[in-house]
């Protein structure tokens, strides 16, 4: 691990060796979650991501530069600013930088970042604002989509549950778009979230299959909290019953049910809709 954070500037390191233990180690974070719970560092790909990385104060570990990214005065700009915090530039052959991302067409930049989790007691102490809670969501692509649809419509934040997938996986990154570094996300058990349920001062809502109110007429009192299941299972009983309100998406065609992340998009929609305006 670079000296990332510690306010002295990072190291310049120019690699070929595909057994360079820096490689094996990003390597390790893009495959691996055990090693990315062990080391609370992941992997996230791209020259945009690496801005908003910055700007938003996340500490960047290690970047990663392919050869056209030496060539671009904004990848130069973005190492010398990650540099300056602590993080080690690694300058690399288009082979190792593919090797480290399993991609044939590895973007030019990708960075090693320390990951963020809020505080469980910090998800109520806005009034006005809107979460989604998640439960034993599966597919890292749902979550990475979902927490850019949070982002796109000012929801506040994640709640992970139980065994849901790590939100750091390379697939959920990537499904983010950078939202990943705009979000507050926090993990708890579900008996933890039935606790913050029964002092929760607004409106909990999911969506489920025994749901019989129309999703367009829920009066959404905020704080909203908007919890939605597994992409196979749905909400069990146990957690449908921590809802003020158990919402129907009325479906016309022959498709039994939605995509979750399509079904989240769609209710994040409606409770933001009096507070979101096109212009």
């Amino acid at each position: 691990m670079s000296a990332g954070g510690t306010g002295r500037p990072g190291a310049v390191k120019k690699i070929t060796s595909f057994s360079n233990p820096l490689i094996k180690d990003i390597k390790a974070l893009v495959g691996q979650r055990k090693h990315r719970q062990r080391t609370g560092r992941f992997v996230a790909e791209g020259l945009k991501l690496a801005t908003d990385a910055l700007a938003a104060g996340w500490t960047i570990d290690m970047l990663v530069l392919g050869p056209e990214a030496l060539e671009s005065d904004a990848a130069r700009e973005t190492a010398a600013r990650a540099r300056a915090r602590g993080a080690t530039i690694l300058e690399v052959s288009t082979a190792v930088l593919a090797a480290v991302t399993r991609r044939d067409n590895p973007q030019m930049v990708v960075g090693v970042y320390e990951q963020k989790f809020l505080a469980p007691e910090a998800v109520a102490q806005d009034p006005q604002g809107v979460w989604v809670a998640l439960d034993h969501v599966r597919d890292p692509g749902n979550l990475g989509t979902i927490l850019r649809t949070a982002d796109a419509v000012g929801a506040r934040g994640l709640l992970l549950i139980g065994e849901t997938t790590d939100p750091f996986a390379v697939e959920a990154v990537r499904a983010t778009m950078g939202s990943i570094f705009h979000v507050p996300m926090t993990r708890m058990s579900r008996e933890a979230f039935r606790a913050l349920v029964k002092k929760w001062p607004g409106t909990v809502v999911g969506t489920h299959l025994k749901g019989s109110t129309d999703y367009r007429t829920i009066p959404y009192a905020r704080p909203t909290l908007l919890l939605m299941g597994n992409e196979q299972a749905g909400l069990p009983d146990e957690m449908a019953e921590t809802c003020t309100h158990l919402a129907r998406i009325p479906q016309v065609g022959q498709a039994d049910s939605l995509n979750l992340a399509v079904a989240t998009a769609v209710m994040l929609y409606e409770i933001r809709r009096d507070d979101l305006s096109l212009t």
